[in-house]
């Protein structure tokens, strides 16, 4: 009898893009995945924040309370940079990202009574593979695909490059061939990801832009989406190609702050001008070019080290009057081994949430101004799964839309919708969802 499997993914679009990896691996090797009560649960974990980090252990205790019989298996990044949190709970495996590649065969000797250890883990900085041929997700209807793995930065807020180890990425003609098999299976988008894009480089020396237009140029995908980017790696070479409305106008900064200080503190390579900048020349192109305004999503970090009330009012003051869509605040969380430990003076708890608070703010009612603007707007929406009265669909524009439509229409598909309202009262989706009807 197969042995039953699942995986749970915390954290970001590469992680979603490992967990159908791991997923087709260990199907590859006899395992059956199952969404009923599992024998082994892998936990695919994050480790942007501490809370991270101990979400997957409160995670960990639940599925082991729940059955104890069943086998826990922790990989990765906090499995890499948090291994000690994970000795004293009741993990089975430690599988850290150095060893990834070897979770199948540890998981089968491990059920084989041949192991002696529960941890296994080594220098990051010493992988060179990225783990190639994930993608599409088993519940997802988008495939997922990792251009580009870790990061050369070393942000002194950040623990990913430890995580992930040096910036590495796969060739062009590899990406191309997978994005059209993506389209033979059938599948109408896939989401360029990895932890770094913008630092893509290929053996043969060619960069982001040269992928995108090869990506363009070479397959037939009707949805080409891409994630992170920071404001000095959007080229007027990559907004010109978003004259193709294969390219989906929708862009997500990792802009962290818009204080020329604060980004110096956090070995940021770009100063607020360059954040404002950006932002203001990403709206310009596209309304020289006659195309409607793009979903502009941002992370930004709020109650960094050192930020002063003046710092914060600067960056809030000047996001205040760019153009952009929607913010993901993230409340500044410390990190061992990141430098920004030893950056003084500290802002008190009760002031980074009330910063944290005021970015909120400020982006519901940009987000509520901008989806109130969709109202009576025809879009191309992707089909995502299915509800009780209706689908949970997605834009080109990343707007969610929640459509009314036939039994006949399938998950996956890409349909036309008029939008018709915005909700806010679905507390799953902190700032709400578009309504629309099919047409």
């Amino acid at each position: 009898m197969s042995i039953s499997f699942d995986i749970k993914t915390f954290g970001c679009k590469v992680n979603t893009y490992d967990t159908a990896l791991l997923q087709k691996r260990l199907q590859n090797s006899g395992y059956l995945m199952t969404e009923g009560t599992p024998q082994i649960h892998i936990l695919n974990t994050c480790a942007v924040t501490r809370e991270a980090t101990n979400e997957a252990i409160k995670e960990i205790n639940r599925i082991k309370k729940k059955n104890p019989q069943s086998v826990v298996v922790v990989t990765g990044c906090a499995a890499q940079v948090d291994t000690g949190s994970f000795e004293n709970v009741p993990a089975d495996l430690v599988i850290a990202n150095s060893h990834k590649g070897l979770l199948e065969t540890l998981i089968k000797q491990h059920l084989n009574g041949e192991l002696t250890q529960k941890v296994f883990h080594s220098n990051i900085f010493r992988k060179a593979d990225l783990e190639e041929n994930g993608g599409v997700e088993a519940e997802h209807t988008r495939a997922f695909l990792k251009i580009q793995d870790g990061c050369n930065s070393f942000c002194t807020f950040c623990v990913i490059p430890f995580a992930r180890g040096k910036s590495r990425s796969l060739s062009i003609p590899h990406l191309v061939e997978k994005i059209n098999e993506f389209t033979a299976q059938g599948l109408n988008e896939v989401v360029l990801t990895g932890v770094h894009i913008g630092d893509y480089e290929s053996d043969d020396g060619k960069n982001f832009d040269d992928l995108i237009e090869a990506v363009l140029a070479q397959t037939k995908m009707p949805r080409i989406r891409l994630s992170s980017l920071e404001p000095i790696e959007i080229s007027d070479r990559l907004l010109d190609m978003y004259s193709d409305d294969r390219l989906c106008p929708h862009f997500h900064m990792s802009i962290q702050s818009a204080n020329t200080k604060v980004l110096a503190d956090m070995k940021r390579k770009y100063t607020a001008e360059h954040v404002e900048d950006s932002l203001n020349h990403i709206h310009r192109k596209f309304q020289d070019r006659k195309l409607k305004a793009p979903f502009i999503g941002m992370d930004v970090i709020a109650g960094f080290p050192g930020e002063t009330e003046e710092e914060f009012n600067d960056t809030y003051e000047r996001l205040k009057r760019t153009p952009w869509t929607r913010m993901h605040v993230f409340p500044y969380s410390e990190r061992p081994g990141t430098k920004a430990l030893n950056i003084d003076p500290k802002v008190p708890n009760h002031l980074i949430h009330a910063r944290a608070v005021r970015l909120r703010q400020l982006s519901a009612e940009r987000y509520s101004m901008m989806a109130l603007e969709q109202i009576g707007e025809i879009k191309k929406v992707l089909v995502l799964k299915g509800k009780a009265k209706g689908a949970s669909t997605l834009s080109r524009d990343y707007w969610p839309v929640d459509v009314e439509i036939s039994a006949e229409t399938p998950i996956g598909s890409e349909i036309l919708v008029k939008i018709v309202g915005y909700d806010q009262s679905n507390s799953s989706r902190i700032d709400g969802f578009l309504r629309g009807i099919q047409v």
